[in-house]
């Protein structure tokens, strides 16, 4: 049962389809645990930057699996990816539409399996790969593309976040947080992901 659950989470990146699906196999043997990795952490409030004209924006948001449009996930984080980028304040209004100033800002969240040296390579993590027992790693990148409008150049933004899962009896990552469940891991990874990646956008100086 353990190498068969294993297997479903390489090949179908069930950590995010038991977020927002409620995998059937994970309900049954209820031996999944999940881990935020300690890398990327929330932006201290005395580090946030901000913006003395915040302008307002159209803002767009995609999830991807492994390169690929998840629809179901996407219109399921949309509204939290929203809340995210309204709480920074580093626009006066964000919403679907197209504004007057042609502004446009692009998130797109891509989960990658992080199951060999190649697709690992480009993460750091706070964890360490191949932990004892059976645990299994998902890699997220954000990427961020803000469109001043006008003639203005694209500024582009990436930022990486990983959640560990541990099945059966696999011990817990050290000096990891333990959430709750699935759901509760996903909405941490998606907050810091964004805010660290506003976060930077801000601190570059072609933002305005």
């Amino acid at each position: 049962m353990l190498k068969s659950t294993k297997s479903h989470f390489f090949h179908h990146s069930t950590l995010l389809r038991v977020a927002l699906a409620a995998l059937t196999t994970l309900l049954i043997t209820g031996c999944a645990t999940h881990y935020v990795d300690t890398a990327l952490k929330d932006v201290p409030p005395e580090k946030v930057i901000k913006v003395q004209s915040p302008k307002p924006v159209q803002f767009l948001f995609e999830f991807q699996t492994k390169g690929a449009t998840n629809a179901r996930a996407t219109e399921q984080l949309k509204i939290k990816a929203t809340e995210l980028v309204q709480r920074s304040a580093l626009f006066s209004q964000v919403g679907s539409a197209p504004v007057a100033s042609g502004s446009v800002l692009n998130i797109v969240v891509n989960n990658v399996l992080l199951t060999d040296d190649a697709a690992a390579k480009g993460f750091v993590t706070g964890l360490t790969f191949g932990l004892a027992g059976s645990t299994v790693t998902d890699g997220y990148i954000c990427t961020i593309d803000y469109l001043p409008g006008g003639a203005a150049p694209k500024i582009s933004k990436t930022v990486r976040h990983a959640i560990h899962t541990s099945l059966g009896s696999a011990g817990a990552p050290v000096n990891a947080p333990k959430s709750a469940s699935i759901q509760e891991a996903v909405e941490t990874m998606l907050r810091q992901i964004i805010s660290n990646g506003l976060n930077n956008l801000a601190s570059d100086p072609s933002f305005n």
